[in-house]
């Protein structure tokens, strides 16, 4: 299965475990010519999430795990692209609780069936958050 695909379910499987969290779904895939924002979600305290979502289908690919896939140069780009979505969106940040970057670092067993229902495949998942990297 390409990067790609597997990208789009872990970004699927993240959105379900937030709104199972009473996160609200903003947007998806928000992007600018320097970067893109996997997910854009309200918290149930009304803090506006900008959620960077990074999965891997093989635990034993050179040892590392998805969340070692957020670089810091990726974290600084992240960065100036959630503080220009909430500068130009100010009035999406409620009770001035501000906004805050989290990560979903998920890892998809590589013998499980990627064809499975999004929830049945979500069984088989592990799904570390990060809240306010």
């Amino acid at each position: 299965m390409s990067h790609i695909k597997t990208g789009q379910i872990g970004e699927d499987l993240a959105c379900e475990y937030i709104k199972n969290k009473g996160y609200k779904i903003i947007e998806r895939n928000h992007r600018q010519k320097w970067g893109e924002l996997d997910i854009i979600a309200a918290a149930p305290n009304k803090t506006l999430i900008f959620l960077e979502v990074k999965t891997l289908t093989n635990p034993n690919f050179a040892g590392l795990k998805p969340e070692d896939h957020l670089t810091g140069s990726k974290l600084e780009k992240l960065k100036r692209t959630a503080e220009l979505y909430a500068n130009n969106n100010a009035a999406m940040i409620k009770d001035k609780r501000g906004w805050q970057i989290d990560l979903a670092a998920i890892l998809i067993p590589i013998d499980v069936n990627m064809e499975l229902p999004l929830k049945e495949l979500g069984t088989f998942c592990r799904i570390n958050y990060y809240e306010n990297i």
